[in-house]
Protein backbone atom coordinates (compact mmCIF):
# COMPACT_ATOMS: atom_id res chain seq x y z
CA UNK A 1 0.00 0.00 0.00
CA UNK A 2 1.13 3.63 -0.83
CA UNK A 3 3.18 5.89 2.07
CA UNK A 4 0.80 8.09 1.30
CA UNK A 5 -2.37 5.82 3.06
CA UNK A 6 -0.30 5.68 6.16
CA UNK A 7 -2.76 7.95 8.42
CA UNK A 8 -5.92 6.09 9.34
CA UNK A 9 -8.85 6.88 7.62
CA UNK A 10 -12.35 5.83 6.77
CA UNK A 11 -13.68 4.57 3.19
CA UNK A 12 -15.11 7.38 1.68
CA UNK A 13 -15.65 8.85 -1.80
CA UNK A 14 -12.74 11.79 -3.20
CA UNK A 15 -13.98 14.97 -3.44
CA UNK A 16 -16.10 16.39 -6.22
CA UNK A 17 -14.22 17.97 -8.70
CA UNK A 18 -10.69 15.78 -8.31
CA UNK A 19 -8.84 14.66 -11.43
CA UNK A 20 -8.14 10.91 -11.89
CA UNK A 21 -5.47 9.77 -13.85
CA UNK A 22 -3.01 6.24 -14.35
CA UNK A 23 0.24 5.51 -15.64
CA UNK A 24 1.52 3.46 -17.81
CA UNK A 25 4.75 2.71 -16.88
CA UNK A 26 7.46 1.88 -19.19
CA UNK A 27 7.96 -1.69 -17.95
CA UNK A 28 5.42 -2.06 -20.06
CA UNK A 29 6.43 -2.86 -23.72
CA UNK A 30 5.18 -0.05 -25.76
CA UNK A 31 3.10 -2.59 -28.03
CA UNK A 32 1.01 -2.50 -25.04
CA UNK A 33 0.33 1.21 -24.93
CA UNK A 34 -2.96 1.10 -27.48
CA UNK A 35 -4.63 -1.14 -25.52
CA UNK A 36 -4.41 0.97 -21.69
CA UNK A 37 -5.45 3.82 -24.02
CA UNK A 38 -8.48 2.51 -25.60
CA UNK A 39 -8.98 1.02 -21.98
CA UNK A 40 -8.56 4.46 -20.06
CA UNK A 41 -10.51 6.37 -22.96
CA UNK A 42 -13.51 4.11 -22.41
CA UNK A 43 -13.54 3.93 -18.82
CA UNK A 44 -13.57 7.92 -18.76
CA UNK A 45 -10.16 8.25 -17.06
CA UNK A 46 -9.62 11.74 -16.62
CA UNK A 47 -5.73 11.67 -17.85
CA UNK A 48 -3.09 8.86 -18.46
CA UNK A 49 0.40 9.72 -17.32
CA UNK A 50 3.74 8.61 -19.06
CA UNK A 51 7.44 8.97 -18.06
CA UNK A 52 10.84 8.70 -19.72
CA UNK A 53 12.98 6.78 -17.39
CA UNK A 54 16.88 5.24 -19.03
CA UNK A 55 16.73 3.70 -20.74
CA UNK A 56 13.16 2.11 -21.49
CA UNK A 57 10.71 4.07 -23.89
CA UNK A 58 10.43 7.81 -25.26
CA UNK A 59 8.49 10.13 -23.31
CA UNK A 60 7.38 12.12 -26.79
CA UNK A 61 6.74 9.25 -28.99
CA UNK A 62 4.26 7.39 -26.20
CA UNK A 63 2.95 10.62 -25.12
CA UNK A 64 1.90 11.38 -29.13
CA UNK A 65 0.59 7.66 -30.32
CA UNK A 66 -1.68 7.59 -26.97
CA UNK A 67 -2.94 11.03 -28.15
CA UNK A 68 -3.23 9.52 -31.96
CA UNK A 69 -5.51 6.30 -30.28
CA UNK A 70 -7.45 8.74 -28.14
CA UNK A 71 -10.48 11.65 -28.96
CA UNK A 72 -10.78 12.98 -25.14
CA UNK A 73 -8.01 11.70 -23.24
CA UNK A 74 -6.03 13.77 -22.23
CA UNK A 75 -1.85 12.63 -21.59
CA UNK A 76 0.92 14.00 -19.72
CA UNK A 77 4.89 13.32 -19.66
CA UNK A 78 5.57 13.14 -16.26
CA UNK A 79 8.40 13.67 -16.87
CA UNK A 80 11.27 14.71 -19.54
CA UNK A 81 14.39 14.77 -18.04
CA UNK A 82 15.77 18.30 -18.56
CA UNK A 83 19.89 17.24 -18.88
CA UNK A 84 19.18 14.81 -21.90
CA UNK A 85 17.89 17.64 -24.08
CA UNK A 86 18.57 21.32 -25.26
CA UNK A 87 15.30 23.66 -24.58
CA UNK A 88 14.77 25.08 -28.20
CA UNK A 89 14.51 21.09 -28.77
CA UNK A 90 11.74 20.59 -25.99
CA UNK A 91 9.76 23.78 -27.15
CA UNK A 92 9.63 22.82 -30.86
CA UNK A 93 8.49 19.14 -29.80
CA UNK A 94 6.12 20.04 -26.84
CA UNK A 95 4.80 23.18 -29.68
CA UNK A 96 3.96 20.75 -32.34
CA UNK A 97 2.30 18.01 -29.83
CA UNK A 98 -0.13 20.85 -28.65
CA UNK A 99 -1.21 22.27 -31.81
CA UNK A 100 -1.77 18.66 -33.52
CA UNK A 101 -3.97 17.67 -29.97
CA UNK A 102 -4.77 21.09 -28.80
CA UNK A 103 -6.03 21.00 -24.69
CA UNK A 104 -5.14 17.50 -24.08
CA UNK A 105 -1.27 17.67 -23.86
CA UNK A 106 0.79 18.28 -20.50
CA UNK A 107 3.97 18.89 -20.50
CA UNK A 108 6.23 17.72 -17.65
CA UNK A 109 9.97 18.46 -16.85
CA UNK A 110 12.01 17.42 -14.09
CA UNK A 111 16.17 17.13 -13.11
CA UNK A 112 16.01 13.24 -14.04
CA UNK A 113 17.83 10.76 -12.09
CA UNK A 114 21.00 11.91 -11.12
CA UNK A 115 23.06 8.65 -11.77
CA UNK A 116 21.22 7.81 -15.42
CA UNK A 117 22.25 11.65 -16.18
CA UNK A 118 25.68 11.46 -15.72
CA UNK A 119 25.99 7.60 -16.66
CA UNK A 120 24.89 9.49 -20.47
CA UNK A 121 27.27 11.88 -20.03
CA UNK A 122 24.44 14.67 -18.98
CA UNK A 123 25.21 15.26 -15.46
CA UNK A 124 25.67 18.41 -14.68
CA UNK A 125 26.92 20.63 -11.19
CA UNK A 126 24.06 22.16 -10.41
CA UNK A 127 20.40 20.69 -11.15
CA UNK A 128 18.66 23.40 -9.73
CA UNK A 129 20.38 25.99 -12.05
CA UNK A 130 19.72 24.07 -15.23
CA UNK A 131 15.70 22.97 -14.34
CA UNK A 132 15.29 26.92 -13.89
CA UNK A 133 16.57 27.93 -16.75
CA UNK A 134 15.24 25.08 -18.77
CA UNK A 135 11.75 25.53 -17.92
CA UNK A 136 12.08 29.16 -18.12
CA UNK A 137 13.22 29.09 -21.70
CA UNK A 138 10.41 26.24 -22.65
CA UNK A 139 7.93 28.94 -20.90
CA UNK A 140 8.78 31.40 -22.76
CA UNK A 141 9.02 29.76 -26.33
CA UNK A 142 5.88 27.83 -26.12
CA UNK A 143 4.45 31.02 -25.25
CA UNK A 144 5.35 32.52 -28.74
CA UNK A 145 8.46 34.92 -27.09
CA UNK A 146 11.95 35.86 -28.83
CA UNK A 147 14.59 34.42 -26.04
CA UNK A 148 18.08 35.76 -25.95
CA UNK A 149 19.89 33.87 -22.86
CA UNK A 150 23.16 33.37 -21.95
CA UNK A 151 22.74 31.48 -18.73
CA UNK A 152 25.10 28.34 -16.75
CA UNK A 153 23.87 26.53 -19.13
CA UNK A 154 21.22 27.56 -21.34
CA UNK A 155 22.49 29.60 -24.15
CA UNK A 156 19.86 30.53 -26.36
CA UNK A 157 20.44 33.43 -29.07
CA UNK A 158 17.55 35.18 -30.74
CA UNK A 159 15.52 31.75 -30.77
CA UNK A 160 11.52 31.74 -31.31
CA UNK A 161 9.46 29.22 -32.74
CA UNK A 162 8.07 29.77 -36.32
CA UNK A 163 5.05 27.69 -34.74
CA UNK A 164 4.25 28.55 -31.16
CA UNK A 165 1.22 26.73 -30.09
CA UNK A 166 -2.37 28.85 -30.26
CA UNK A 167 -2.53 27.65 -26.87
CA UNK A 168 0.65 26.91 -25.03
CA UNK A 169 0.53 23.21 -23.08
CA UNK A 170 -0.03 22.68 -19.46
CA UNK A 171 3.91 22.77 -18.09
CA UNK A 172 4.42 20.93 -14.56
CA UNK A 173 7.97 20.37 -12.71
CA UNK A 174 8.45 17.24 -10.91
CA UNK A 175 10.20 17.09 -7.40
CA UNK A 176 9.76 16.84 -3.92
CA UNK A 177 12.33 18.94 -2.28
CA UNK A 178 11.22 22.29 -1.14
CA UNK A 179 13.37 24.22 -3.46
CA UNK A 180 12.36 22.57 -6.83
CA UNK A 181 8.72 22.32 -5.26
CA UNK A 182 8.75 26.34 -4.63
CA UNK A 183 10.16 26.75 -8.43
CA UNK A 184 7.24 25.11 -9.48
CA UNK A 185 4.90 27.36 -7.78
CA UNK A 186 6.83 30.34 -9.18
CA UNK A 187 7.44 29.16 -13.09
CA UNK A 188 5.03 26.38 -13.82
CA UNK A 189 1.24 25.61 -14.36
CA UNK A 190 1.69 22.29 -12.00
CA UNK A 191 3.45 19.80 -9.60
CA UNK A 192 4.07 16.39 -9.93
CA UNK A 193 4.83 14.49 -6.64
CA UNK A 194 5.89 10.84 -7.00
CA UNK A 195 4.71 8.09 -4.91
CA UNK A 196 7.03 7.35 -2.01
CA UNK A 197 6.10 10.35 -0.25
CA UNK A 198 3.76 10.95 2.84
CA UNK A 199 0.63 13.12 3.60
CA UNK A 200 2.45 15.56 4.50
CA UNK A 201 4.66 15.65 1.99
CA UNK A 202 2.00 16.75 -0.28
CA UNK A 203 -0.18 19.25 2.74
CA UNK A 204 3.81 20.97 2.81
CA UNK A 205 3.75 20.62 -0.83
CA UNK A 206 0.75 22.95 -1.44
CA UNK A 207 1.93 25.40 1.23
CA UNK A 208 4.88 26.20 -0.77
CA UNK A 209 3.80 26.03 -4.18
CA UNK A 210 0.91 28.21 -3.21
CA UNK A 211 3.20 31.05 -1.66
CA UNK A 212 5.40 30.51 -4.34
CA UNK A 213 2.95 31.41 -6.73
CA UNK A 214 1.87 34.58 -4.80
CA UNK A 215 5.69 35.46 -4.11
CA UNK A 216 5.81 35.55 -8.00
CA UNK A 217 2.27 37.47 -8.39
CA UNK A 218 0.76 34.56 -10.89
CA UNK A 219 -3.14 34.19 -10.80
CA UNK A 220 -4.37 31.24 -9.67
CA UNK A 221 -3.55 27.83 -8.31
CA UNK A 222 -0.73 25.33 -9.17
CA UNK A 223 -2.02 22.11 -9.88
CA UNK A 224 -0.46 19.11 -7.54
CA UNK A 225 -0.81 15.97 -9.24
CA UNK A 226 0.30 13.34 -6.93
CA UNK A 227 1.48 9.58 -7.70
CA UNK A 228 0.24 6.87 -5.20
CA UNK A 229 1.20 3.18 -6.09
CA UNK A 230 -1.52 0.64 -5.71
CA UNK A 231 -1.01 -2.78 -5.21
CA UNK A 232 -3.33 -4.33 -7.92
CA UNK A 233 -3.16 -7.70 -6.10
CA UNK A 234 -4.83 -6.35 -2.94
CA UNK A 235 -7.94 -8.16 -2.15
CA UNK A 236 -9.61 -4.76 -1.09
CA UNK A 237 -8.47 -3.02 -4.06
CA UNK A 238 -11.58 -1.03 -4.61
CA UNK A 239 -11.63 0.65 -1.30
CA UNK A 240 -7.86 1.10 -0.49
CA UNK A 241 -7.82 2.71 -3.90
CA UNK A 242 -10.91 4.75 -2.27
CA UNK A 243 -9.13 5.79 0.43
CA UNK A 244 -6.08 6.86 -0.98
CA UNK A 245 -7.45 9.16 -3.32
CA UNK A 246 -9.72 10.85 -0.42
CA UNK A 247 -6.43 11.11 1.45
CA UNK A 248 -4.64 12.60 -1.12
CA UNK A 249 -7.34 15.32 -2.08
CA UNK A 250 -7.82 16.17 1.61
CA UNK A 251 -4.04 16.98 1.88
CA UNK A 252 -4.29 19.14 -0.69
CA UNK A 253 -3.71 17.11 -4.19
CA UNK A 254 -5.49 17.87 -7.40
CA UNK A 255 -5.24 14.77 -9.59
CA UNK A 256 -4.05 11.80 -8.09
CA UNK A 257 -2.55 9.32 -10.83
CA UNK A 258 -3.00 5.81 -9.89
CA UNK A 259 0.30 3.11 -10.63
CA UNK A 260 0.43 0.11 -10.77
CA UNK A 261 3.53 -1.95 -9.24
CA UNK A 262 6.47 -1.88 -11.27
CA UNK A 263 6.10 -5.98 -10.98
CA UNK A 264 2.42 -6.06 -12.06
CA UNK A 265 2.74 -2.92 -14.12
CA UNK A 266 -0.83 -3.72 -16.11
CA UNK A 267 -2.94 -0.72 -15.15
CA UNK A 268 -6.00 -1.67 -16.54
CA UNK A 269 -7.18 -3.23 -12.99
CA UNK A 270 -6.69 0.32 -11.73
CA UNK A 271 -8.49 1.73 -15.04
CA UNK A 272 -12.01 -1.01 -14.50
CA UNK A 273 -12.37 1.22 -10.86
CA UNK A 274 -12.10 4.71 -12.27
CA UNK A 275 -16.11 4.82 -13.11
CA UNK A 276 -16.82 4.17 -9.58
CA UNK A 277 -13.97 7.18 -8.54
CA UNK A 278 -15.86 9.49 -10.78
Amino acid sequence: MSRYARAPISAKMPRMGVTIGVTFRPQLPPEDLRGVVEAAEAAGTHELWLWEDCFLEGGLTTTVAALAWSTRLRVGIGVLPVPMRNPAVTAMEAATVARLFPGRFVLGLGHGVQDWMRQIGAGVESPMTLLREHVTAVRDLLAGRNVDVAGRYVRLDGVALDWPPTEPPELVVAGRGPKTVALAGELADGLVLEGSGTLDDVRRARELVDAARSAAGLPGQCRIVAYTPVETRDPDLARTVADQVAALTDAGADTVVLEAPEDAPDPRPLIELVPGLL
